[in-house]
């Protein structure tokens, strides 16, 4: 199938690659020329301008937006719809606020133009495993982008099938899923985001207070001088607190042991902060989802080797590039 991607970034170049090994065409779009020039040398066909992709693509056509959340995703998706004939398909696969997806598939939708919430995580690594999928939208239009999701998604690869469940059971073993109705795909990556800070700021605390067993402020007979490095990598090793974050933490303490190269000054991205007013809305108690969020709101006036951890992973995971140490 022929797609375009908006937005060369650290995941849309990934993934538009990753589209073209699996056999699909691409047309790309970025306002820097030098990210359009490196994937035409890869094989996707280049547009400078909105009128330009428009017309290279075939319709239906299909465009998959990967720009900053907000402003930019609201005003290229606008355009998309504007510049597009009944029938085309324009796919969200950023962090939009679910709410702005529902306001806008109902926009679109005068205009017949069809819209798709496509919630993505996989960061800077998915060319390689792939990106999970979870997805909003009209149920035909989806199916019509079945083969889209299915080459971005990692496939069951080595896990094994979920004891008691039946074979065959929706695309969900694949790594990608049609969630429901428009907003549906981000709301649930939305949370997916918010359990991702629980997580990561109990492994960040957890390590915190390895690293200071040593503490003077303890009796000498229970001190302990603990390698934090080799205690992330055993607990790799067949521990019930394994996981890709815990990997990601065992890279950068290989790297450095002390993380000292991160100021833990750890930014959100705002899906945290959506998490807890969804939460909020329905009455439902998010007590460390809403800790784990306000701890990244401390770790801006005062750092401690957890919010360094945060930082971290959250640089291994997606590449985002926190405050450095000494800015």
């Amino acid at each position: 199938m022929q797609i375009g991607m908006v937005g060369l970034g650290r995941m849309g170049a990934n993934m538009a690659r990753r589209l073209m090994k699996g056999g699909h065409t691409c047309v790309a779009l970025d306002l820097d020329p030098a990210r359009i020039a490196e994937l035409e040398h890869d094989g996707a066909t280049g547009a400078t301008q909105l009128p330009d992709f428009i017309a290279k693509l075939q319709k239906p056509r299909v465009a998959w937006v990967m720009v900053p959340s907000g402003a930019p995703t609201e005003q290229m998706v606008t355009s998309l719809a504007e510049a597009m004939d009944p029938g085309d398909i324009i796919i969200d696969g950023g962090n939009s606020y679910y709410k702005d997806d529902v306001r806008r598939a109902k926009t679109f939708a005068a205009r017949g133009v069809h819209y798709v919430d496509a919630g993505t995580s996989g960061g800077i690594w998915g060319f390689e495993r792939g990106y999970c999928l979870m997805i909003g939208g009209e149920t035909e239009i989806v199916k019509h982008l079945d083969s889209i999701f299915k080459t971005l998604a990692p496939g069951p690869g080595d896990i094994a099938r979920t004891p008691g469940r039946p074979e065959n059971q929706g695309t969900a073993e694949q790594g990608y899923i049609h969630c429901g109705p428009s907003g549906s795909g981000h709301f649930v990556k939305m949370i997916h985001n918010g359990i991702e800070y629980g997580l990561m700021q109990a492994y960040g605390e957890g390590f915190d207070i390895l690293r200071n067993a040593n503490s003077q402020e303890l009796a000498p007979d229970f001190r302990y001088d603990l390698n934090t490095t080799e205690i992330a990598e055993v607990w790799r090793r067949g521990s019930v607190v394994g996981s890709w974050l815990l990997d990601l933490a065992a890279i950068a303490l290989t790297e450095n042991p002390t993380l000292s190269n991160y100021t833990g000054f750890v930014q959100d991205s705002g899906e945290g902060r959506w998490t807890i007013m969804a939460a909020l809305e329905e009455a439902v108690p998010a007590d460390v989802l809403a800790a784990a969020l306000y701890a990244r709101f401390r770790s801006r006036q005062d750092n401690t080797f957890s919010d360094k951890m945060l930082s971290a992973m959250r640089n291994k995971f997606g590449g985002h590039v926190e405050r450095p140490a000494g800015g």
